[in-house]
């Protein structure tokens, strides 16, 4: 490989100056977009929304237009998920390759990732696997999820191995209440799953990879365990059908989608670099907004910051604390400008929230006009926001409830499954 910054061409976004206690120079004003830090720029001393125009045109993927959201539909017979029609899951690369794929019959699957660091999700984390749920119902498509307990184990320093194990296993029981198909969806510990293919396919690419590659593509420094250099090749090799022969065979031939945070592109695009060399399809990928930290618009929310997010543990009483207290606001300093100039949804946690999790259209338009407008002001744009969020979560812990041991085991079966056929394309009516 040529170039650390793949297949784009591209370069990773780089880490702002910081000063001796770790935090961002004030005189910065860049945003910082890496697989572990997410910052948006400073402007006048404040904090702003992440540029994700700028991360298009930085990261050279694509945006996902009309006319792809049209085309989508029309095969599927679907209309788009919320999180499309309202620009959430925003860019791709090769989403349309795979749409071809689709309409002449051709199989694909999908990918997506976990990486266990508490013992609990928070609603950040179900972004993807919502929409992995409705990709799944649409396309028909197998799924495999991937508990990265072993980077966890290898980047923070004080975890555990117990630990580590530990929090993937109640990861996993909080993902399968989302209502995946069992038949459908292997679930797997890194710690715990590892097959002739799938660590084949960690050797083949850990030799595709030099160590100056990775430094330059993360950040690492020689002080970094080596594991964390090597740790690209683990999560890479779910994106190559034939790590999993037991479903797909073992060609290596059927190409995947996945759904991920845009923090999470530079791993994928030394995999799609790698996939070259290796004659495997690229992995198709498609990318989603940050789910922000209670705290504001430029920080994405962090299950190691409990006053930056709500779990799927919290009750309706802590869910209501969390939000009145820490959600932060759009609105004026006083009632009279609020009502004067109104409010900035953009940056207001609580509608971003609503942006993601409400899921009529019309209700959410006018909520927006009305504090724009000053008609609605931040208490009752918060209140609107912890009925919605402690409904959901609600609805996932009663779903949890149901798990027994026998639907855990038939999502971490890893051996011989069924082969999926892809489900059949809508077809337009003349």
């Amino acid at each position: 490989m040529t170039n650390p910054a793949t297949d784009s061409g591209a370069p990773i976004a780089q880490p702002a100056p910081k000063k001796e206690d770790g935090t961002v120079e004030e005189s910065s004003h860049e945003q910082v977009v890496t697989p572990w830090e997410v910052q948006g720029a400073q402007v006048d001393g404040k904090l702003v929304a992440i540029d994700y125009n700028k991360l298009i045109e930085q990261f050279g993927t694509r945006r996902i237009d009309e006319p792809l959201l049209e085309r989508l539909e029309r095969l599927t017979g679907r209309k788009p998920h919320p999180f499309l029609r309202r620009g959430l899951f925003f860019s791709h690369r090769d989403l349309t390759q795979l749409l071809d794929r689709y309409e002449k019959g051709k199989p694909f699957y999908l990918y997506t990732g976990r990486g266990p660091s508490s013992g609990s999700m928070h609603v950040g984390h179900m972004v993807p696997f919502i929409f992995c749920k409705w990709l799944q119902d649409v396309f028909q498509c197998p799924l495999v999820i991937q508990l990265t307990d072993d980077e966890k184990f290898l980047f923070k320093q004080e975890l555990k191995m117990a630990d580590a194990l530990k929090y993937s296993l109640e990861n996993a029981k909080d993902i399968m209440a989302f209502g995946f198909d069992p038949e459908k969806t292997l679930i797997f510990s890194n710690l715990n799953y590892m097959n002739a293919g799938f660590y084949q396919n960690v050797v083949k690419i850990a030799k595709c990879i030099t160590t100056s590659v990775s430094k330059a593509t993360f950040g690492f420094n020689d002080s970094d365990n080596v594991g964390k250099v090597h740790f690209v090749s683990v999560q890479a090799a779910p994106s190559f059908s034939n790590s999993f022969p037991q479903i797909f065979g073992p060609k290596g031939d059927i190409p995947c989608l996945i759904p991920c945070a845009i923090d999470q592109d530079p791993y994928f695009r030394l995999t799609r670099d790698v996939a070259n060399r290796l004659k495997y399809p690229k992995p198709a990928l498609i990318h989603a907004m940050f789910f922000p930290a209670l705290q504001g618009p430029g920080s994405k929310m962090s299950a190691s910051n409990p006053n930056s997010a709500i779990y799927l543990t919290d009750t309706p009483a802590q869910i209501k604390n969390k939000i009145n207290k820490y959600a932060f606001s759009g609105g004026a300093a006083t009632l009279e400008e609020q009502r004067k100039f109104g409010g900035n949804p953009d940056v207001d946690v609580s509608f971003q929230y609503l942006r993601f999790f409400l899921e009529d259209d019309e209700e959410l338009a006018d909520i927006e006009a009305k504090y724009k407008s000053g008609e609605m002001l931040t208490g009752e744009l918060k209140q609107r926001c912890i009925a919605v969020v402690s409904a959901l979560v609600k609805d996932m812990q009663d779903r949890r409830k149901t798990l027994t041991q026998e639907i855990v085991d038939k999502f971490f079966n890893a051996g011989p499954r069924t082969p999926f056929a892809p489900a059949a394309p809508v077809q337009a009516s003349t």
